[in-house]
């Protein structure tokens, strides 16, 4: 072993010693993290007396406060809405639960820009919802555009991350602890509140940071609803060639996202509070509601049944409705639908492949460099899809500001798009091949390595083949949500290069709704394929 080797790794695994294995994961690591330095690159070359303008300039605190109560908004309803769901369908005698368990996780199937124009169309000044009021002598109804529209709509395509996460950290609880707190004439506020909330406080957490840097990175509702936010404005300065206001938001927009991050790791709890391990964590109904065991019901069927059936509605009325003739270059063509499956599949595959050498160190090296390897990966998930997609522009053409001799221009190419897939949700891949990887005994490749085959060859026999289950789910969890990405997709395509999410906004934008329909429908079932994806990785639907 090299003197490298021996301060890089504490494993037992001689595979995980490997220099090579070592140098590959941090140069993956490595070129997840190149693009965004373009963004301080550029930052750094615009004036500062100008830069402070643009920073106090009216519109730019406009777009920070909006943003703030937008992520504070969505945050906090989807905590109030998420939390209790999972309460209801893990501890209570919820009438059909098992049903409301899955319905209540459906509308993270949902874009929630498609769910954003379906709900403009429905309950707009003039939508279809006030046709049908018109009869009774209502002429307009309020307006939905704005912060509480932004915020209705997000939160209901985002309460699921909290409701999926809290409803994991409630099956796994000890519920012979919360039959002892009642025991003890405690009500089932108290009980909730002293047994039950401090074991799924980390739950909590991870699915409020979800849906805070959910609310703060989305640019289609925002968009739709008319919202100057970072994401909207970050969009509308780069199409009027301001770069260097684009740039500055784009810094502010990921400063944001930074402080949501060390907040949320300086409020979670260090611990959680555990059973002595005999008691049931079946997640069994274990509170009686009474009379309120119906009434209760309302709460599932009212915020799945608005988050579903309103886009479902508009839809289908659509599709009835639509004139196709009205501008057929929107109508969908079979090239946009091979165009999307191209690059999501290209950019799955190349995500398993980077995904690959990262996971495995991690799962068999405890160093802290193997560990710093994997987190530098998630840098991308993390960073909202309009920042990385500025930033790879910037990559793109900086040999025109930084006299860097690239080449050809990248700006506009297949290759980038595909590659900002890959920063965006590799980590997808990274989780789930780690995972596998860590399931695997050691002893199985030290056995073949006592057989004197090499490192290569047993990784290739015996890992390999076990760790399939956990690269063919995160291939597919990458491929499902690259469909489904808007603002790289946008920002980062080549010219003429169409696919189902770029007609679906080209068909709103133009308020053509009609041609949003088909692609729409397509984009639900790529959506509830990963929703599936999801529940069978993490048993909700069991």
């Amino acid at each position: 072993m090299t003197r490298f080797d021996r301060l890089t790794t504490d494993a037992s695994d001689p595979d995980a010693r490997s220099l090579g294995l070592t140098l590959l994961a941090g140069a993956v690591a490595a070129s997840m993290l190149v693009p965004l330095t373009w963004l301080l690159v550029e930052v750094l070359q615009v004036d500062p007396d100008r830069a402070s303008q643009l920073l106090v300039q009216p519109s730019t605190v406009e777009t920070i406060v909006n943003s703030l109560l937008l992520m504070g908004g969505v945050t906090a309803l989807s905590v109030g809405i998420g939390v209790p769901l999972a309460w209801l369908t893990v501890q209570t005698d919820l009438p059909f639960r098992r049903f409301w368990s899955i319905v209540v996780a459906l509308p993270l199937a949902v874009p929630s820009y498609i769910g954003a124009f379906t709900f403009v169309s429905a309950f707009g000044p003039r939508g279809e919802f006030q046709s049908i009021l018109q009869p009774l002598g209502i002429e307009r109804l309020p307006e939905i555009y704005g912060l509480p529209g932004s915020i209705l709509v997000i939160t209901l395509y985002t309460y699921p991350y909290v409701y999926l996460t809290t409803r994991a950290g409630l099956v796994s609880f000890d519920t012979s602890l919360l039959e002892a707190a009642r025991s003890l004439n405690h009500g089932r506020r108290e009980a909730f509140r002293r047994v039950t909330l401090p074991h799924i406080r980390p739950s909590i957490a991870a699915g409020a940071l979800l849906a805070a840097l959910y609310a703060v990175s989305d640019f289609g509702t925002p968009a739709i609803m008319r919202l100057p936010v970072f994401t909207r404005q970050i969009f509308v300065e780069f199409n009027a060639f301001n770069q260097d206001y684009a740039s500055l938001l784009s810094l502010q927009l990921l400063a944001v996202v930074v402080v949501v991050l060390t907040v949320e790791s300086r409020i979670r709890p260090n611990d959680t509070v555990h059973g002595d391990g005999a008691g049931d964590r079946s997640g069994g109904p274990v509170i009686e509601l009474g009379v309120w065991r119906w009434p209760a019901t309302l709460l599932p069927a009212s915020v799945a049944g608005l988050a579903l059936l309103v886009p479902i509605w508009i839809l289908g009325l659509w599709l009835v409705t639509a004139d196709l003739a009205a501008r057929p270059e929107l109508a969908l063509r079979l090239e946009y639908v091979t165009n999307s499956v191209s690059v999501a599949s290209a950019a799955a595959l190349l995500a398993v492949l980077a995904a690959l050498p990262v996971a495995y160190l991690a799962a068999r090296d405890d160093s802290r460099l193997a560990w710093l390897f994997e987190r530098s990966t998630y840098v991308g998930f993390a960073v909202p899809g309009i920042v990385l997609a500025l930033a790879l522009v910037f990559f793109a053409t900086g040999y025109e500001t930084a006299d860097i001799p690239f080449g050809p221009e990248l700006y506009q190419t297949l290759p980038l798009l595909v590659f900002a897939y890959v920063v965006r949700f590799m980590p997808q891949a990274v989780g789930s091949i780690r995972t596998s990887t860590l399931q695997v005994d050691p002893k199985l490749v030290e056995a073949a390595r006592s057989l004197g085959t090499s490192p290569t060859v047993a990784f290739r026999k015996i890992t390999l083949p076990l760790v399939a289950p956990g690269i063919v789910a995160g291939a597919a969890l990458v491929f499902l949500t690259t469909m489904k990405e808007l603002p790289a997709t946008l920002i980062l395509r080549p010219t003429g290069f169409e696919t189902l999410v770029t007609i679906v906004w080209r068909a709103q934008s133009a308020a053509y709704f009609q041609y949003a329909v088909i692609p729409s429908v397509l984009l639900l079932v790529v959506s509830g394929l990963s929703m599936v994806v999801i529940l069978r990785q993490d048993g909700s639907g069991h």
